[in-house]
């Protein structure tokens, strides 16, 4: 087992490296410095905490989205859907946080589980269509996508909860914020406090330093607990595994394509509502296209090689890549493209993961 987890490590290490590798060639054949690009991505990430707190805030949603579809893979399904499912969630705490009036601390939990609800009854549909008709979740979750991105846009536009010249819904209420000392920290002494000292200016005025990385470690522990600890989680596997065998030891194998989806469903939904309650501006706009939450979630499970635990370090490098890579766009004038490109590239080799497992042993061999 530990030969196995270090062989994968191998494998995935290398892909990131050839990634790199790639995108410093696309840089250079672009008449920029790769030195200099990886520099400025680097220090974008860690050269001021303001920066490192930002990257953790933009992978919280990711490392669910991330989960999302590292459920559903290990369960034997390819959950496709998850931005529709962040999308449906984001609607329902948007919805939540405007709409209730609630304690703060009760109100949070409120629109998280609502968002959990809505996004996974979404994703239980995909389920309900393999299970009851056959039709492979990768095509409804696609199409369930675009329909989710409509139903986000005719919500935005009811007048009563979309915001007076503007095209977004009303924010959330202030007690379903999940941002640190959000209400305090927007009054006149407030900022007078904070400002007072550097750090906490640049990382709680400056940032939107919210409790949702806790929330998403905590549903990581959890779900790796429910699929490694847990009868369910053995039923899970066994239907992804075999279907047949499954039904054979008497495990009712429809009920638990459709809990399988949900529980995916769910957890992108938990993600869409800590952004919600977590982020600024607090609510839903137009869209025009996906945001890829649930999309950049398959490269997170991808690069963490469907762990649960992964996802977490899976999701802060991926979301270091892109908040850093806005870094070098800006400073160095490289396109974010490149980002792009390498995340692809490091995903594609991901792919081809075996033949780099292939070349580490044959490297440890000679090295005996």
């Amino acid at each position: 087992m530990a030969d196995l987890l270090k062989k994968t490590s191998t494998g995935i290490a290398l892909s990131i490296f050839m990634g790199f590798i790639v995108g410093a060639i696309v840089l250079l054949a672009f008449g920029y410095n790769p030195i200099e690009a990886y520099t400025g991505l680097v220090y974008g990430v860690f050269g001021r905490p303001r920066f490192t707190l930002q990257t953790i805030i933009m992978s919280t949603p990711i490392i669910l989205t991330g989960l999302s579809v590292t459920f559903a893979f290990k369960t034997g399904l390819f959950n496709i859907g998850a931005e529709g499912q962040f999308i449906m969630g984001a609607i329902a705490a948007s919805f939540l946080g405007f709409m209730l009036n609630l304690p703060p601390i009760i109100h949070p939990i409120v629109v998280m589980i609502g968002a959990m609800l809505i996004a996974g009854l979404y994703g239980s549909f995909v389920g309900f269509l393999k299970a009851k008709y056959g039709i492979h979740e990768v095509l409804s979750s696609i199409m369930l996508n675009w329909i989710a991105l409509e139903i986000n846009n005719f919500y935005v536009n009811i007048p009563m909860f979309r915001r007076p010249n503007s095209n977004s819904a009303h924010a959330i209420q202030d007690s379903a914020h999940i941002i640190f000392m959000h209400q305090y920290k927007n009054t006149p002494e407030g900022i007078a406090s904070l400002s007072q000292n550097e750090l906490t200016r640049e990382l709680i005025l400056r940032t939107d330093l919210n409790f949702g990385i806790f929330i998403a470690i905590a549903a990581a522990i959890i779900v790796r607990f429910v699929l490694n600890k847990t009868t369910l989680g053995y039923r899970l596997k066994a239907v992804g595994s075999n279907k047949d065998a499954a039904e054979f030891a008497g495990i009712d194998v429809k009920k638990h394509i459709i809990l399988s989806m949900f529980i995916s469903g769910a957890l992108s939904g938990l993600a869409s509502a800590v952004f919600i309650t977590g982020v600024s501006p607090n609510t839903i706009s137009i869209l025009a296209a996906h945001e890829n939450f649930g999309f950049n979630g398959i490269s997170v499970a991808l690069i963490a090689n469907a762990n649960p635990i992964g996802n977490i370090f899976s999701a802060l490098f991926f979301g270091g890549m892109q908040y850093g890579g806005s870094r070098i766009q800006s400073v160095h004038g490289v396109p974010s493209e490149i980002i792009n490109i390498m995340v692809g590239t490091i995903v594609f080799f991901l792919g081809m993961r075996t033949i780099f497992i292939i070349l580490s042993d044959k490297l440890n061999k000679k090295g005996r």
